[in-house]
């Protein structure tokens, strides 16, 4: 076993015994939240990453039920309609708090509406954000993530790395940069991390398709880029291990195994990175994540006003830290049981996972 030190950025939220929220967003238990004892929760899809229904939605479900208050968690399934309706849906039966995932931006109205009714609201994993790409305002009155900058300095730091082991010059190599949707505050700031990185190690982008969260259009999209440059790539920054595998594909196709970045350290990404296809993937314990985001919520739905000591664009921020995952630290995912040997250990697999002892 490979222990694992898990660092909450933000680690002490100073709890008071005062009534209300932080940022303006007013009391959870004014007159508007019909249902203080009622924890709204709206996750967008299932289709970007599979941490939300494996590995969200069980986690926060469990932290409120054993503190006694009940959680009402659905899923827009990418569809921005969908999210306002449940959205609806769950104002109208009460709220003491919601927590939101944004998903192309529905969140925000969501964010004033119940804020309007006197329900604090947390910015969950992306920021819920007004104002311009280059100078954002945290609409929601709390944001709990991971240090995101620091999620794309990782993937930025394992291309430079993959292109040294290559024996690559990092000036003058072919690297297509492949983000994130732009309409998720996160992709920015993944790209931010990821770019401050590279550019250091001299590497300047030879292509930069419009970012996704979709492997397939990921796919087509870096097929594209890699037709531009006539075929040939040194290292491609992924914003994830969904956009990756979708680029690994077109990689395969064209016998080609080059430095690749990711995050998520999904059943995929961990395969890929067994099999040298990818060079590491970002692990975001989910735990970790809605353990900081219910605890929270908890001491909104009891009527405290937590503080935290950190702010991104002006509100308090809770920040949990990212690890990196390269092959022989896959072990590691195993044994905080965030990946199951057996699911990642197939046919095609096995040797990999003997050799790095995933087990």
């Amino acid at each position: 076993m490979i222990p694992v030190t898990l660092v909450v950025a933000a680690s002490a939220l100073l709890l008071s015994a005062c009534s209300g929220t932080g940022g303006g967003g007013g009391s959870g238990t004014a007159s508007g939240a019909a249902n203080a004892t009622r924890a709204c929760v709206i996750l967008p899809d299932s289709a970007s990453s599979p941490r939300w229904e494996n590995g969200d939605r069980p986690a926060l479900d469990k932290a409120f039920t054993e503190a006694g208050f009940t959680a009402d968690i659905q899923n827009a399934q990418g569809d921005p309609n969908k999210y306002a309706t449940i959205a609806d849906q769950q104002l109208t039966k009460g709220c003491g708090v919601m927590i939101l995932v944004d998903y192309n931006g529905a969140a925000v109205a969501v964010t004033e509406k119940a804020q309007k009714q006197g329900i604090p609201v947390i910015a969950y994993d992306r920021p819920i954000t007004t104002g311009t790409a280059s100078d954002p305002s945290m609409l929601a009155d709390y944001y709990v993530s991971f240090d995101n900058k620091k999620v794309g300095a990782l993937e930025g730091q394992s291309v430079v790395d993959g292109l040294k082991a290559a024996g690559k010059d990092a000036a003058t190599a072919k690297v297509v940069y492949m983000g994130g949707d732009p309409t998720d505050g996160n992709a920015k700031l993944f790209h931010d991390g990821a770019v401050e990185v590279m550019s250091a190690a001299g590497i300047k982008p030879a292509a930069e398709p419009t970012g996704v969260w979709d492997g397939q259009k990921s796919a087509t999209n870096f097929e594209q880029a890699l037709t531009s440059l006539g075929g040939k790539v040194d290292a491609v920054w992924a914003a994830n291990d969904t956009n990756a595998a979708g680029i690994i594909t077109i990689l395969d196709k064209n016998g080609l195994t080059v430095p690749v970045s990711g995050q998520d350290a999904s059943t995929a990404g961990l395969q890929n990175v067994l099999l040298g296809k990818q060079t590491a993937t970002v692990y975001k314990p989910y735990k970790l994540e809605a353990d900081a985001a219910s605890k929270l919520a908890i001491e909104l739905l009891k009527g405290k006003k937590p503080s935290t000591d950190n702010e991104l664009y002006g509100k308090p921020f809770i920040a949990t830290t990212p690890i990196l995952i390269t092959p022989d630290k896959v072990e590691t995912v195993v044994t905080a049981g965030d990946a199951k040997a057996s699911d990642i250990c197939t046919a095609e697999v096995a040797a990999a996972c003997t050799k790095y002892g995933v087990k």
